[in-house]
């Protein structure tokens, strides 16, 4: 049975990995609300301006770069992880789909190319052997406007010099503080698809288009790209928080177990300790006996 003083020594040690553990929960929490609040509100943005992307669609002669559907060739996947651990298997989930998705691609006859966010996934997918397009790194827990503004320009600039044909976000949606879903999002070409409710509401409309058509899609399509860019990087930000969050309260509960089990093995050790040691006093006093 392993001296006391080392089981003292392991209980220290875990009582300090547990008020670690404990402190990064209380940070990820913390963080997690604030981004939630930004994610929820971009996401009712990004989804009402794709629906006035597709009114406009069904009411204008205009044409646009990035609604041209042209024989594809090439598909470019941008792949959004972590700069950090400790949050479960946030970035595994995407780089385990990822493969999954490349293979999908390739069997249909496309070239395939890869962009990445996150140190970790970068790191990760080098490793593997991958060859990356493009990656951004440091932007876990820095998120911003101007983030998704240089993501969104080298794609919309790659896109439109036809340097890929296709272009898809794969990462972690948020669905709540405990449940995240790897996504694939076709980002473009952009040709969304108009409803048959859309298509009833449109009947007989007529509509004043101010300064021009072509115009409001020069301004609107390229914002597009930028807002669901910025979308998703929320959604993978919260998603990173969520499971951090839910991995340190793991570890602290694990930690918690563990300074039981080592609690009660120390007892049992110190308990063994004095029966020898009384043992050995009376062994002495019947020998002078």
């Amino acid at each position: 049975m392993p001296a006391l003083k080392e089981i003292r020594k392991r209980i220290g040690s875990v009582k300090s990995t547990r008020q670690i553990t404990k402190a990064m929960k209380m940070i990820a929490a913390v963080k997690f609300r604030k981004i939630q609040n930004k994610m929820l509100a971009l996401r009712y943005y990004a989804e009402r301006m794709n629906s006035v992307l597709l009114d406009l669609v069904k009411n204008v002669d205009a044409v646009h770069p990035l609604l041209e559907v042209r024989p594809r060739k090439k598909v470019e996947i941008v792949a959004l992880t972590g700069d950090r651990g400790l949050c479960g298997a946030f970035t595994s989930n995407v780089m385990k789909a990822l493969p999954r998705l490349i293979k999908e691609k390739r069997g249909e006859g496309l070239e395939v190319s890869v962009s990445m966010t996150g140190k970790r996934g970068v790191d990760l997918f080098i490793r593997r052997g991958g060859h990356l397009r493009r990656s951004w790194v440091g932007l876990s827990g820095r998120v911003t406007y101007t983030n998704a503004q240089a993501i969104a320009m080298d794609i919309g600039e790659n896109y439109l010099n036809e340097t890929f044909d296709e272009v898809i976000l794969l990462y972690n949606e948020f669905r709540s503080a405990i449940a995240q879903k790897v996504v694939a999002v076709p980002l473009l070409p952009l040709a969304p698809i108009v409803s048959e409710g859309a298509e009833a509401r449109q009947e007989g409309a007529e509509f004043l288009y101010e300064p021009s058509q072509q115009e409001i899609f020069n301004r609107l399509l390229p914002k597009n790209i930028e807002i669901q860019v910025f979308s998703s990087l929320l959604e993978s930000q919260a998603s990173e928080e969520a499971a951090r969050m839910t991995a340190m309260e793991n570890a602290t509960k694990a930690a918690g177990d563990m300074i039981d089990h080592l609690t009660l093995q120390y007892n049992k050790a110190r308990q063994a300790s004095i029966t020898a040691e009384l043992m050995d006093i009376v062994g002495g006093v019947e020998a002078i006996r």
